[in-house]
């Protein structure tokens, strides 16, 4: 079944963007998987072609358009070339922190940000999961303690992406220790500022080139005018508001990582033989091929849907939570079958399954765990 999502300019962007990945992320995956993080360059380089901040107003620099539709080609593409590492720096830049100052900065902060985000020369990154404390966001424990025109903030994250480049981070600190949810903020801490330190480059199983690391923040004075949204105690709230299109987000790129590799195992399965015939022809091979192709068709019909509701503003948390533990699964069982076509070779590193399979991994993790995401929908059905 033909998808409907996508227009001309989308197609134009597509073409663009797939250029623009061939040239200037393919040829470097390998040395920035062994380097363990993407150089800042690539964000420039993609600001310049106008592939970051394209909701951002005109004026600010960015491209002036409303359309999730970008985002999931970029999703899409990054998903084809094999690029997950680089492209979830890029994804979360757009995808996940954007909203987070459009929706929530005064004039002066977006007069402040917004060019920097747009362009690249300001890399973004949230902070919310703690050492002791993962999907539980009231509990968390780094404190904001106002201090006049400044917070003093004190505590750690860690699992955070783009941690090493990023010169913003939202970052959820508790300005009521003594409040659950509504004792939560979220600030904006810049690099640079004084006690704001971080730790190693974390050795993940996947995903190599994408730079995670442990924030510390010991006695770091950052401004009032730094606090995202008009008042304290929102922080809880504004983290709810935009993590329905988070989700959304890392299941589009989850489907097209399933789509990529069952279009490299396709091809595989056409070329390679035993027993003297391509190993396509036989039975089992063919069978387990229509199931991937069939459950990607579907969840990419589902997935697309969610897109036309998140621009009506109309996606619930439960129908993103459903799109984000569906689809990361789906991906893990997806690139697992499609190692085991591939036989011997497919535990090859130099093979691209077997990075998709590494990346793969983490997916039903982070963005909130897959019995994390079937809570949600199972609370929007009244349980």
């Amino acid at each position: 079944m033909r998808r409907t999502l996508y227009e001309d300019d989308h197609d134009a962007f597509r073409a663009s963007f797939r250029k623009f990945l061939d040239v200037e992320v393919v040829p470097h995956l390998a040395e920035w998987d062994a380097a363990g993080i993407t150089p800042r360059e690539l964000f420039t380089a993609a600001g310049r072609a106008g592939f970051l901040g394209m909701e951002i107003p005109e004026e600010l620099g960015g491209g002036g358009v409303r359309d999730f539709r970008f985002n999931a080609v970029i999703g899409e593409e990054v998903a084809r070339a094999g690029a997950a590492g680089p492209g979830l720096g890029i994804s979360l830049h757009n995808d996940v922190c954007l909203p987070y100052f459009l929706s929530y900065c005064d004039e002066e902060q977006a007069r402040r940000w917004l060019p920097g985000v747009a362009s690249g020369e300001l890399i973004t990154a949230i902070a919310m999961t703690e050492p002791g404390t993962g999907s539980d966001l009231a509990s968390i424990a780094t404190t904001a303690r106002r201090e006049g025109d400044h917070y003093v903030v004190n505590g750690a994250k860690t699992f955070i992406s783009n941690g090493i480049n990023a010169d913003l981070v939202i970052t959820a600190v508790k300005t009521d220790p003594g409040q659950r949810h509504k004792g939560v903020s979220l600030l904006v801490l810049e690099r640079g500022m004084a006690g704001f330190e971080r730790g190693r480059n974390l050795d993940k199983v996947g995903l190599h080139a994408q730079d995670t690391a442990e924030l510390t923040f010991t006695d770091v004075r950052v401004p009032v005018a730094n606090l995202l949204g008009p008042a304290e105690g929102d922080g809880f709230a504004q983290l709810m508001a935009n993590l329905p299109r988070e989700r959304l987000s890392l299941a589009i790129s989850a489907t097209a990582a399933a789509r990529a590799a069952f279009e490299q195992t396709l091809e595989y399965a056409k070329a390679r033989t035993a027993f003297g015939q391509p190993i396509g022809s036989f039975q089992n091979t063919r069978f387990v091929l229509a199931e991937i192709d069939t459950e990607i068709d579907l969840a990419e019909h589902y997935l697309d849907d969610c897109v036309r509701a998140l621009d009506a503003d109309e996606l619930t948390a439960a129908e993103a939570a459903k799109a984000k533990w569906w689809c990361t699964e789906l991906q893990g069982r997806v690139v697992d079958r499609c190692l085991q076509l591939h036989g011997g070779y497919g535990y090859m590193a130099e093979f691209p399954i077997a990075r998709a399979w590494l990346d793969a991994r983490v997916t039903r993790i982070y963005g909130g765990t897959t019995e994390i995401m079937k809570e949600v929908v199972g609370r929007s059905l009244g349980l």
